[in-house]
């Protein structure tokens, strides 16, 4: 994997595997997606590719075709990374809420 200059691509879950295994086609692209399950920098590494514009492998779980799909779905993106950011705060920020109001209504 590719860093960016950060330590995101040293955390991550790929780090200590063959790269190949991420550059593959077909059905074994499920595999190389499995990898990215649950690894604390996914986010991270799918706006790197995202504003990379990197065009092969599996990246923060999205193989290159789905890569493709999302960039012509938003072209007037800039930064992938903020907006992702951006989109992962948002989502603790409910599941905590919800998780607060679940004990409220049961305590």
């Amino acid at each position: 994997m590719v860093g960016d200059g950060g330590s995101w691509a040293a955390r991550g879950v790929c780090r200590t595997g063959d790269p190949e295994e991420l550059f593959v086609e077909g059905a074994a692209q499920n595999r190389a997606k499995a990898v990215c399950t649950g690894c604390p920098v996914r986010t991270e590494c799918l706006a790197y590719a995202l504003d990379h514009r990197i065009e092969h492998g599996v990246w923060g779980g999205m193989t290159d075709r789905e890569r493709r799909g999302l960039l012509r779905r938003r072209p007037t993106v800039t930064s992938w990374r903020r907006l992702l950011e951006a989109a992962r705060t948002d989502y603790v920020h409910k599941s905590r809420s919800q998780e607060d109001e679940g004990a409220a209504a049961a305590g």
